[in-house]
Order: structure tokens, then C-alpha cells, then sequence
């Protein structure tokens, strides 16, 4: 990855939106990245919308800021199309995730997007129901965004993800190849237009 990567991240709370802009920026961080991951808060409460923010670049980050052109936006929950503008600027040519079972062209009149935007769906609810036992979304888009932006070899990706939940889930080994099974299958899983 050269240069700035920005990723907004939308979802409701409790699907773990911040948590999974964290963990995307300590990956980063460990293949030698500087990173920042900040939630946006306002009066968060289980099932509302919530906002996350990811940078990543190869240079030090002095930006101190809300994203305001993504590069990359991901959707947790599709309930969320029609209530927020998910695609707000949106960079040209940038990249919208989706977790959902539909294809991405069921989604393209709906988003009302142009061909400057590349769409991809993913069943990320499916995929962490049956590899973690409990619908949570948030680690199967990490999986999804590394297919996406083809940023690193999934084996080493999945290498740096597991040093990070085996820290967060310490003691819990079903718990840590359970997400990383999810991003596996998200990363072999994920549609696009």
C-alpha cells in the first residue's frame, strides 16, 4: 500500500465497527504501517448507527481529523442503505463493501452509485454465524477489505490477524480460529461488480 488509505466504516453499535478499524490498524501497523483507527462518537447505544475511522500509510500520519474522502467505505449492516448516505464522498473510483446476501448489482440501483464506485457484497452475518458460532460481522469485512484492495497475501494477512485476536481473546483458541475462518471465507467469498 503506497501513500494515504482511508476507510470509513458504518455500521450499528454493537456490531463492533470500532473494534474492527482498530484491529485493521494494528495489522497494519505490524506489517510496518503508520495507522490511526478512531471511532465518531455521539449517543452511541446498542443498534444505533456508528461511524469508524482507519487510516493507513507508509509515511507518518499528521492528520488528526474525521476522513472526510474516503478510499474505502464498508457497511456492517445493510439496514443502514436508504437511512445513512453511505457512499457520502465517496473517493472516484473508491471501494464500498457491503455486508449482504446479495449480489452487488442487486445493490447498484439502490445506492443509486456510478461506475466511478466498485461495489462488493459479502455475507459476513452467514460467515460469522457459522465460523464463530454468533453473528458478528466486523472480522469477516477485514478479510473482504484485504481481497479488495489487494493489499497483502492472505496467509500473511491471516498471520498478523491472529497474533492480534490471539492477544484480545487470550485463552480462547476456538474463539481465535473461529475469526480467523471468517476472514478466510470472506476473503475467498467476497463479490464484486
Amino acid at each position: 500500500m503506497k501513500g494515504m488509505f482511508e476507510i470509513r466504516w458504518h455500521g450499528r453499535g454493537g456490531q463492533g465497527s470500532k473494534t474492527a478499524s482498530i484491529l485493521l490498524a494494528k495489522i497494519a501497523a505490524a506489517s510496518g504501517n503508520y495507522v490511526q483507527a478512531f471511532p465518531e462518537y455521539g449517543p452511541e447505544r446498542m443498534g444505533a448507527p456508528v461511524l469508524a475511522y482507519t487510516r493507513i500509510n507508509n509515511h507518518p500520519i499528521h492528520l488528526h481529523c474525521q476522513i472526510e474522502e474516503p478510499d474505502l467505505v464498508v457497511v456492517l449492516d445493510p439496514t443502514l442503505i436508504g437511512a445513512v448516505d453511505v457512499t457520502a464522498n465517496l473517493s472516484k473510483g473508491g471501494d464500498l463493501i457491503i455486508n449482504s446476501e446479495k449480489e452487488p448489482g442487486q445493490l447498484k440501483d439502490t445506492l443509486g452509485t456510478g461506475d466511478d464506485i466498485k461495489l462488493f457484497t459479502v455475507d459476513a452475518n452467514q460467515i460469522s454465524e457459522e465460523e464463530i458460532g454468533r453473528v458478528f460481522p466486523n472480522t469477516p469485512m477485514l478479510g473482504a477489505i484485504n481481497k479488495v484492495i489487494n493489499w497483502l497475501e492472505l496467509t500473511r494477512f491471516t498471520e498478523l490477524a491472529g497474533e492480534e485476536l490471539k492477544r484480545k481473546f487470550s485463552g480462547k483458541a476456538e474463539v481465535v480460529f473461529g475469526n480467523l475462518r471468517a476472514i478466510e471465507r470472506a476473503y475467498q467469498e467476497v463479490k464484486g461488480l
